[in-house]
């Protein structure tokens, strides 16, 4: 990623900091009486964390990173955006949950924190922010102890191609290539004033992410495909709210995959 759209994007994120600390989508109030931010199948898939060391990369203000630290995780958070570090660090004192939260640029991430762990936690919306999953796929792999494990859940990139109010098809799914906006408001608070409007996002494609990281040794445990996900990706009648923020097709519809979990071991090569 140019140095420009590096920056161009942590000033996104920088500026959407408070709008999403009063969104309903982020729901702090709940978040704070209790509520995991996870979907209620990432603790299943993962399995048990109680005592295992986890890193969330790309973190942002923490809420999966805490809900992590509440199922017994020695969190780490890791993040570029240092005003999204500074609410999840106060979250963590205000609820007593001890996650640690450093601020680096992800490739850098092996360098910056000088360990490995048990653990490597991506959470929904990230890949889309990285150029080159190849260097991610390789940080990643750096990242995790022998016998460790990726658990990765994305938006399917399927929807990345479609138009925003519909299903019709207007990006090449294959493509990959790398998409600028210049936008203003926010996927939490569609109405907001908002200055910092450009970002550059990239589509990676399932084959892709499953190559990435197969490259770098890593074994493919499982992958799944969702038909919901988590805010109006589309209006109504393509999808219907049929739970707090969980959005699916409704009933008879055809299904079309939303979201994709993904778990990936590291070998343990020791005699």
């Amino acid at each position: 990623m140019s140095d420009q759209n590096l920056e161009d994007n942590r000033a996104w994120w920088d500026e959407r900091v408070p709008l999403h600390l009063g969104s309903r989508l982020y729901d702090l109030p709940g978040f704070r009486s209790g509520r995991s931010s996870l979907a209620a199948y990432e603790p299943a898939e993962l399995g048990p964390v109680r005592g295992l060391d986890l890193l969330h990369l790309q973190c942002h203000i923490g809420l999966d990173s805490l809900s992590w630290a509440r199922l017994g995780a020695r969190v780490t958070g890791y993040d570029f955006s240092a005003p999204a570090l500074q609410v999840a660090r106060g979250l963590a004192q205000e609820l007593r949950l001890d996650p640690t939260f450093v601020e680096g640029e992800l490739e850098l991430a092996p360098e910056v924190l000088g360990r490995t762990f048990d653990v490597v936690y991506t959470g929904k919306g990230a890949l889309p922010w990285l150029p080159d999953l190849g260097r991610w796929a390789k940080a990643v792999s750096r990242l995790l102890r022998p016998g460790g494990r990726l658990y990765l859940v994305e938006f399917h990139p399927l929807v990345d191609v479609m138009a925003d109010r519909t299903t019709i098809f207007e990006g090449d799914y294959l493509a990959g290539a790398e998409a600028s906006y210049d936008e203003p408001g926010d996927y939490a608070v569609l109405d907001a004033v908002t200055t910092q409007n450009r970002t550059h996002n990239w589509c990676h494609p399932l084959g892709e992410v499953v190559t990435r990281l197969a490259e770098t040794g890593l074994r493919i445990e499982f992958l799944e495909e969702r038909c919901e996900t988590y805010f109006a990706r589309f209006p109504a009648p393509v999808l219907e709210e049929v739970g707090e923020g969980l959005w699916v097709p409704p009933a008879g519809a055809p299904r079309i995959p939303l979201v994709y979990s993904l778990r990936a071991s590291q070998p343990d090569r020791s005699p």
